[in-house]
C-alpha cells in the first residue's frame, strides 16, 4: 500500500475529498515524525508504537579499497506492532510447518480471513 492508496481509503471511509484526505494523512504522519524528532515515543493502542533507536558509532570497511572507515552513530525509527495487530495478522496457532519466508511481501496474497482491524 502506498501513501496514495492510504489517502484513497481515508477519502472513501470518511467521505472526504482526496485533498482533504491527503491533508489528514499528511497531518498524522507529520505529527508522528515531529514527536520522534522530540525524542518521544508514539503509541497507537492496539496498532503499535514508534520510537527511535540509537545506533552506536562503529568501524566499517570501504568495499572498494578495504580501508577502515568510521561510521557515525545515528537514530533510526523502530516500529513495534501492538498485540491486537499481531493477533489479526497471526490468527490461531501457526503450527510447526509455518515458514516465515512464505509470509513475506507477497503481492498476490489474499487478505487473512476475519482480519478487519478495530483501531
Amino acid at each position: 500500500m502506498t501513501k496514495a492508496d492510504l489517502v484513497e481509503k481515508v477519502s472513501t471511509a470518511a467521505s472526504l475529498s482526496k485533498s482533504e484526505a491527503e491533508a489528514v494523512v499528511k497531518t498524522v504522519l507529520d505529527a508522528i515524525v515531529d514527536a520522534l524528532n522530540r525524542g518521544e515515543k508514539v503509541e497507537l493502542r492496539g496498532f503499535g508504537s514508534f520510537r527511535l533507536r540509537k545506533r552506536r558509532p562503529r568501524q566499517g570497511r570501504n568495499p572498494k579499497t578495504g580501508s577502515k572507515v568510521e561510521v557515525p552513530g545515528k537514530a533510526v525509527p523502530y516500529f513495534k506492532p501492538g498485540k491486537e495487530l499481531r493477533e489479526l495478522l497471526n490468527p490461531g496457532d501457526l503450527g510447526e510447518d509455518f515458514d516465515p519466508e512464505d509470509a513475506l511481501d507477497h503481492e498476490d496474497s489474499a487478505p487473512l480471513p476475519g482480519a478487519s482491524p478495530s483501531f
